[in-house]
């Protein structure tokens, strides 16, 4: 079973991630929800609170599949200047392990200097990212092992883009149908 991990930081999207962590869990890959700090209790940018699973202290790239960064400029940020985020991602990176990341978060993914040269990301977010591949015609875009997409709106899409990565075609549109997201590739 693929294992993905979703760090959470004050000031997250939370459609982003409650979306992504809902669509995987349906598809039965194990989700780890992860607080970058020491509280379990993380308030989005919305003022909604989600209980993490667990802290992201003592994760390592061999104990998971895919890190899955959700956006929030303000849970960006955070992700963007931690050092476990930070050095996750770049171990995840030189291991060929798979990197994700919607709306504001691939800036936390240039930071760490994994960010594919094809991506995608909220558009005005390409301003802060040191790179001239955005994309912003695709919901969805996958460059080697780094998959990104642009938002809120596309969170669905994502989310099933990686079933299908991971869990196959009949998965993928299983759940698609089910959830009436004929817009997502």
């Amino acid at each position: 079973m693929a294992i993905v991990l979703i760090p959470i930081a004050t000031g997250f999207e939370e459609i982003e991630a409650v979306s992504l962590i809902d669509i995987l869990r349906r598809a039965e890959i194990k989700v780890i929800v992860a607080s970058v700090k020491e509280n379990l209790q993380v308030q989005g940018a919305n003022g909604i609170m989600i209980v993490a699973d667990r802290v992201m202290d003592g994760i390592t790239s061999n104990d998971i599949d895919m890190i899955l960064l959700p956006g929030g400029w303000g849970g960006t940020d955070i992700l963007a200047k931690d050092d476990k985020v930070q050095n996750l991602l770049k171990d995840m990176n030189s291991k060929g392990k798979d990197i994700s990341a919607i709306c504001a978060a691939p800036y936390a993914l240039d930071k760490a200097g994994v960010l594919a040269n094809n991506f995608t990301c909220y558009p005005s977010v390409e301003d802060k990212i040191d790179s001239n591949g955005y994309n912003s015609t695709d919901k969805v875009v996958e460059d080697g092992n780094i998959i990104t997409s642009q938002g809120p709106g596309t969170a669905i899409c994502l989310g099933l883009y990686i079933v299908k990565k991971y869990q196959g075609e009949e998965q993928y549109q299983a759940l698609k149908e089910g959830l009436l997201a004929n817009f997502c590739k």
